[in-house]
């Protein structure tokens, strides 16, 4: 299923946005090793990329017509400040699409050592507990323990 573009970009998934389960629109997507981009237009060409690393979640929407012909919606949300939900329109087998686009996620965080955190927090410091227990508390629990 992998194309190679170029030696070092291998496209694991293209397809076009379909209407009326045919893809008969100007909007292309491709998913590459690192990267996720929708091509848009005909006159005015538009390209959106987002790295994969920073996808945070995936969503399916299948309508009923959609089951019958085998197309979905793919909505992702990603820590991105432009476009924080991008949205695969109507393509073909959207469940392996889903699936196959979650284990490129995983794998891209792993080369580049991202853990899933740093994405939640506004900043890469630890968190501390505070204890908000007082000192006759600590002073019970002592007792309890002889």
């Amino acid at each position: 299923m992998a194309e190679t573009m170029n030696k070092d970009v291998q496209v694991h998934w293209r397809d076009r946005k379909h209407v009326l389960w045919f893809p008969w629109t100007f909007t292309k997507y491709y998913i590459t090793n690192e990267r996720l981009m929708i091509e848009q237009g005909f006159f005015k060409t538009v390209v959106d990329e987002t790295l994969l690393y920073r996808i945070v979640d995936i969503t399916m929407e299948q309508t009923l017509a959609g089951k019958i012909f085998g197309t979905g919606t793919l909505i992702i949300t990603a820590k991105a400040d432009k476009t924080p939900e991008i949205c695969l329109e109507n393509i073909k087998n959207p469940r392996k699409i889903r699936t196959m686009l979650s284990d490129l996620v995983e794998t891209s965080r792993h080369q580049r050592n991202v853990v899933g955190k740093e994405f939640y927090s506004g900043s890469r410091s630890s968190v501390t507990v505070q204890d908000d227990r007082d000192d006759e508390d600590e002073s019970l629990e002592d007792d309890n323990l002889e």
